[in-house]
């Protein structure tokens, strides 16, 4: 088939090269001419394991192409996937869709006689999809579109294999025609397992926002019981372990360590709140979520206060992982960003490591600095802060890289064991232990 991909971000990128991958024929469209030049030169503007490869790979057997020719892309293609951006707006926990308006707006008049699909990718609230169709019938004959909701359960990191095997496939929409080639369209992925679901377009919207609330609030869930332990001589992965058992409950996103962050996660449990006081609903639990989650951060900066002894001025932290995840490079509402700059603000002398690089958000920031390697991040450290559970540092050998001897660990992501830390001399502290 052939597709268009309008946004080269996160959710665009990705979708566009798994279709191409999977065989169609996909132009990926964004108005940043740089981006563009770099996409066909090979040049990834986000961090995902094996996108790269993929990209190069279908970009040069012709099934992938990027473009800033929006006109021609929408004319050639039968199936439109919406990819752009839905950020939280300023000073308000509403989505802001004046990117997802505008293009829907741009699409509408490149349509001609043919039928065309337009299938929100992008995470909406619900009924946005109908004012993405009010749009549409201003100026043209409803026999000529359909809109649909098919939202996108990418984890970061995990991209790709989540898109070959996705748990679910959610379209929504009432157009059997849609339904019948949107089926189609996914059918190498559900002949592999996927489960295919067509339903309503708002429901299919809706679905979206309430998975991420749910596991945003296992992931806080976990967190707090983590106090708890902390305070009751209990190993929270030990709760984690009998409770995920339960397959009620499940094992996945029971980890304790820092608050959740990311694109999605921060970003959807405000807009379900949002969407649920339009229609006069109280969310009073995903309130609850957001607010303890907003309060994780502080918890641990007091935390490795009370490790060090109130003692934080001029002494030498180390932070390996600042990103929210591994495996990524998304800055976006990581606990580091509120936790290094306050810690430099009480005098600490901050190095930190990650494997995606120097990040800008830490450039202007006094006494932080940014190492190149894991051996030269460690040397001086008075304090290790393992932040972000990359592999890199799960087989650190401390004593041979950190020359001072009293040096603690601070285990965000209880990657150590403890007894092995014991066992080798080596102060430390986990999160819930």
């Amino acid at each position: 088939m052939k597709l268009c991909i309008i946004g080269t971000g996160y959710v665009g990128l990705v979708t566009g090269t798994c279709f191409a991958d999977l065989g169609n024929e996909v132009v990926c469209v964004d108005n940043n001419l740089n981006k563009i030049e770099n996409l066909k030169k090979g040049i990834i503007p986000i961090y995902e394991p094996g996108l790269e490869e993929l990209v190069k790979k279908n970009y040069k057997n012709g099934k992938l192409k990027f473009s800033i020719n929006l006109k021609d892309s929408v004319i050639k293609s039968d199936i439109i996937f919406i990819c752009v951006g839905t950020p939280t707006k300023k000073n308000s926990n509403a989505t802001d869709l004046s990117q997802i308006y505008s293009v829907s707006k741009k699409i509408r008049n490149y349509i001609t006689s043919k039928f065309k699909i337009i299938v929100t990718k992008s995470t909406v609230p619900v009924t946005t999809g109908d004012e993405i169709e009010k749009i549409f019938l201003k100026k043209k004959s409803k026999k000529f579109f359909s809109v649909v909701s098919n939202p996108e359960f990418l984890r970061e990191g995990e991209a790709i294999r989540d898109f070959v095997y996705p748990d679910r496939i959610v379209i929504g929409t009432s157009n059997a025609r849609s339904n019948k080639i949107l089926k189609n369209l996914y059918s190498p992925l559900i002949s592999k397992g996927a489960k295919y679901i067509n339903t309503t377009r708002r429901a299919s919207e809706l679905i979206k926002y309430a998975s991420n609330a749910f596991l945003a609030t296992k992931i806080t869930f976990i967190n707090e019981i983590a106090n708890l332990c902390e305070k009751s001589n209990i190993n929270v992965e030990d709760i984690s372990i009998g409770m995920g058992l339960d397959k009620r409950i499940g094992s996945r996103f029971l980890r304790a360590g820092p608050a959740y962050g990311g694109s999605c996660f921060p970003k959807d449990t405000k807009a379900i709140v949002t969407t649920a006081n339009k229609f006069k609903t109280n969310l009073s639990l995903v309130k609850s979520v957001i607010k303890s989650n907003q309060k994780r951060s502080l918890l641990l900066l007091n935390k490795v206060n009370a490790i060090l002894k109130g003692k934080v001025k001029n002494k030498n932290i180390c932070f390996l992982g600042v990103t929210f995840k591994a495996n990524t490079d998304d800055m976006r509402d990581s606990s580091t960003l509120v936790m290094i700059p306050t810690l430099s603000k009480k005098g600490a002398i901050i190095n930190y490591y990650d494997p995606t690089g120097e990040k800008n958000h830490f450039k202007k920031i006094k006494n932080v600095t940014f190492s190149k390697n894991v051996k030269s991040a460690l040397h001086n450290s008075d304090l290790v802060i393992i932040h972000t559970e990359w592999n890199d540092f799960k087989s650190i050998n401390f004593k041979s890289l950190i020359k001072k001897k009293n040096f603690i660990i601070y285990d965000m992501r209880n990657i150590y064991s403890p007894s092995k830390m014991k066992k080798a001399k080596i102060k430390y502290f986990g999160v819930g232990r």
